[in-house]
C-alpha cells in the first residue's frame, strides 16, 4: 500500500481501513477525522492519551493506512492546515489558551459553548464541498414531496428544515414517527421524492433503516452527518459529513443548523431563478 499525500484521499483510505481495524486503531481513526487538526499539533503522546491508546498503537496506525511512520503520515495532516488561512489557526490557538475547562459559572459555561460554537463554524466551509451543495439544492427545489427525518439530538434540524422548506410552498411532510407510525409513514415517500435525513453517533437505528430502505426503491437521499464512518453514508445521495467531536459531553448542532439554514436559502434563489426563467422560455415558443 502506497503512501497518500492527499487528505481528502487519506480520509477516504482511513474511512475505507476503519471496519477491518483493532479497537484501538478505531480510536485513533475517528480522532484523525473528528480532530485533523489536533491530529496535525500533537505529539504521539499527547494524542495517545488522547484517544486512549499506548503511543506504539500510534505507529500501528500510520502502518495500517500505507505510512512508514506516524510523522510520515502527519505531515499530510499538517500540509492540510497549512493550506488554510492564517487568521483561522490564530484564532483556534487563541481561543485555546483562553478556554477554562474548569469553569462552572453560567457565564464561563457560555464562555466555553460559544467558543466551541465559534470554532466548529470555522470548519464548515472546510467540510462541505461546493459541489454537494448545489447537487442538494437541485433535488430539493425540483422534488415532487420533500420528506424529513431526524430523531433524538438531530432532530431540531429537521423540524427547521420541514418549516422553512415549507415557507418557500414546496411540499415538505415531516417524518416524526408520532405513534410509532414511521414505517406506516415511509409508504408514502416515492421513488421521485427526495428524503432529507440527519443522524450523528449514536445514530438512530430508524433513520439508518429509513434512509436504506428508501434509497433502495429510487428515493433520493441527502444526508447530514458527522463523518465518512458514518452508516448513514452508504444510503446518501449527497452525503455532508459534518465532523463531531464525541469526546465532547455536550455536541453542538451549529454548524448542522447553519448548514440546513444554507440549503434552505439557496434553494429560494434557486426556485426564483427557476421562475424568472418561465416566461422568457415561453416567449421564446410564441416567437
Amino acid at each position: 500500500m502506497d503512501p497518500i499525500a492527499n487528505y481528502e484521499q487519506l480520509k477516504t483510505r482511513i474511512a475505507d481501513a476503519y471496519p477491518g481495524m483493532s479497537k484501538q486503531l478505531q480510536r485513533i481513526a475517528r480522532y484523525a477525522l473528528e480532530r485533523p487538526d489536533d491530529l496535525a499539533l500533537g505529539t504521539v503522546a499527547a494524542i495517545a492519551e488522547n484517544t486512549e491508546v499506548q503511543p506504539s498503537a500510534m505507529i500501528r496506525f500510520a502502518n495500517a493506512v500505507g505510512y512508514g511512520g506516524f510523522s510520515e503520515m502527519q505531515q499530510v495532516f499538517r500540509g492540510h492546515l497549512v493550506e488554510r488561512s492564517a487568521s483561522y489557526r490564530e484564532r483556534i490557538v487563541e481561543m485555546r489558551r483562553q478556554q477554562d475547562h474548569d469553569a462552572q459559572a453560567p457565564a464561563g459555561v457560555l464562555h466555553q459553548l460559544a467558543s466551541d460554537s465559534i470554532a466548529e463554524l470555522g470548519q464548515l466551509e472546510d467540510m462541505v464541498r461546493e459541489a454537494d451543495l448545489r447537487a442538494a439544492v437541485k433535488l430539493i427545489a425540483n422534488a415532487p414531496h420533500i420528506h424529513v427525518l431526524a430523531q433524538r439530538r438531530a432532530f431540531p434540524v429537521a423540524g427547521y428544515l420541514a418549516y422553512a422548506l415549507s415557507q418557500l410552498e414546496l411540499r415538505t411532510h415531516l417524518l416524526d414517527g408520532a405513534g410509532g407510525m414511521l414505517r406506516e409513514s415511509l409508504r408514502s415517500v416515492a421513488p421521485g421524492d427526495v428524503l432529507l435525513v440527519a443522524s450523528f453517533r449514536n445514530y438512530s437505528p430508524d433513520v439508518l433503516e429509513a434512509a436504506r430502505l428508501l434509497r433502495a426503491q429510487g428515493t433520493s437521499v441527502v444526508a447530514i452527518t458527522d463523518g465518512p464512518l458514518s452508516p448513514l453514508k452508504a444510503s446518501a445521495t449527497v452525503c455532508f459529513e459534518l465532523a463531531d467531536d464525541s469526546s465532547k459531553p455536550f455536541r453542538s448542532l451549529v454548524a448542522p443548523l447553519c448548514l440546513a439554514q444554507a440549503l434552505v436559502v439557496s434553494t429560494g434563489h434557486l426556485l426564483a431563478e427557476q421562475a424568472a426563467s418561465r416566461p422568457a422560455a415561453s416567449r421564446r415558443k410564441k416567437t
